[in-house]
């Protein structure tokens, strides 16, 4: 499908989505067997009813294929419980002293003075914290097998006019074949050499190579194989969001402003950035918070029933597929006051607050929310932040960019450029009138 037709079926899709949601309530059918859950309370309530609406596997990375089969089901839990131990709040608070770097890295290279295409200038960086993040003094090592990882994940990905079964060995799924073994080869002998040492680290990986009280130890080839989607998904959907964030803060002086003098308290040095420093950011996460329920980075989520169940007014039938539509959710203005406008200072208030059940689904919720949802938080925060407090953004002038749906329904901004211009240090410490 040609680029301009692929972005005009995209606004298609998200301007049905909007209408449904407007004209139907709050399920609806869009066609036999599909039905989209449209507004707060049913996409939470999809979302939390996992036994009826189990989320499908990802077809991006599955297992590679050898003699000793896929992992089995308890070592797929055991893979997800030692890889949250790495990933929860908790964890990423004691590690935000690595993190705050490569936001500072880069809004220090930005180059100023240009036009800058930003998705591409993004991705490598988010890219370089969240490897290290999961594998710290390895992650030079695994970068490169990372990159191609995420340009597989593309190729894969790519709008096709023909939809082949799974088993079907295209060009595309040869190339991720062979991405995933490059990654998997490197991986592997990272591991073996951390168990044979002893050393085996503090990062999400050392997490893995621990043996539970539960479950023992994890095997090697469960280790390998629950790794490359993990990788690829604390850059590729923090991009997408990055470049709704920059783009919000060329658009909106004001809020920028008022990050930029928030970012000033933060300590010189990127890597004595602690929790404390992340938790003082109270508007920038705001700020954050607000354009990931504008624009969530994964706009539509796939349920599917194995079996015969009740949604609303609805009968889903076993087999039926039910959309959850994070992005119709957030504009519910049951939930919130004036959804269509820009407001950060809405989660500053107690009633905006994002525990409060659908109103903020931007990370999913229930059994299967987002691993990295802290991780992700924590690197936009930070890169906001670091971001402002240097430059003032702007757009250049032309045509409105445009956003388009990309993998697996995700909103990004599309051929987005800004351009940089430094700061004064007047500017983030006004004089008082």
């Amino acid at each position: 499908m040609p680029e301009g037709s692929f972005a005009a079926w995209s606004r298609d899709r998200l301007a049905l989505a909007r209408r449904g949601a407007d004209e139907c309530g709050d399920v609806w059918q869009l066609e036999p067997g599909v039905y989209v859950a449209a507004t707060a309370g049913p996409c939470e309530e999809v979302l939390h009813r996992a036994q009826d609406f189990p989320k499908p596997s990802s077809p991006l990375f599955p297992p590679l294929k050898r003699s000793s089969g896929a992992p089995t089901p308890e070592e797929r839990t055991h893979a997800h419980a030692a890889r949250m131990r790495g990933l929860r709040p908790q964890a990423v608070a004691a590690r935000i002293g690595e993190i705050a770097p490569g936001t500072a890295r880069f809004a220090d290279e930005w180059p100023t003075g240009r036009d800058v295409e930003i998705l591409p200038a993004i991705r490598p960086a988010l890219a370089r914290i969240g490897v290290r993040y999961l594998f710290s003094e390895d992650a030079p090592t695994l970068l490169p097998f990372a990159s191609q990882l995420f340009v597989a994940r593309e190729v894969l990905v790519r709008p096709s006019r023909w939809v082949w079964p799974r088993w079907v060995p295209t060009p595309a799924r040869r190339f991720r074949t062979r991405q995933q073994v490059a990654f998997t080869n490197a991986l592997r002998a990272i591991v073996r050499q951390r168990r044979s040492s002893g050393r085996l680290g503090d990062d999400v990986l050392g997490q893995m190579l621990r043996p539970s009280s539960r479950y023992g130890l994890l095997p090697e080839e469960a280790v390998l194989d629950t790794l490359p989607g993990i990788t690829v998904a604390t850059f590729e959907t923090p991009s997408r969001a990055a470049g709704w964030i920059l783009l919000h803060l060329a658009r909106y002086p004001q809020a920028a402003d008022r990050i930029a003098a928030e970012a000033a308290l933060l300590p010189a040095d990127p890597a004595a950035t602690t929790s404390t420093h992340l938790d003082s950011l109270l508007y920038t996460q705001a700020l954050v918070r607000e354009v990931l329920r504008l624009y969530p980075p994964s706009w539509l989520l796939t349920r599917r029933a194995p079996r015969q169940t009740q949604l609303a007014d609805y009968t889903i039938d076993a087999g039926s597929t039910v959309l959850v539509c994070p992005y119709t959710a957030h504009r519910d203005a049951r939930e919130h006051s004036e959804p269509d406008r820009f407001q950060p200072e809405r989660w500053l208030d107690d009633s905006g607050s994002p525990a409060k059940p659908g109103v903020f689904l931007a990370f999913g919720t229930g059994p299967h929310g987002c691993e990295g949802a802290a991780l992700a938080m924590a690197m936009l925060t930070l890169l906001t932040a670091q971001t402002a407090r240097r430059y003032h953004l702007s757009e250049p002038p032309g045509p409105e960019p445009s956003y388009r749906v990309t993998t697996f329904e995700g909103l990004a901004t599309a051929g987005l450029r800004l351009r940089a211009t430094v700061r004064s240090r007047g500017q983030l410490f006004p004089r008082s009138s």
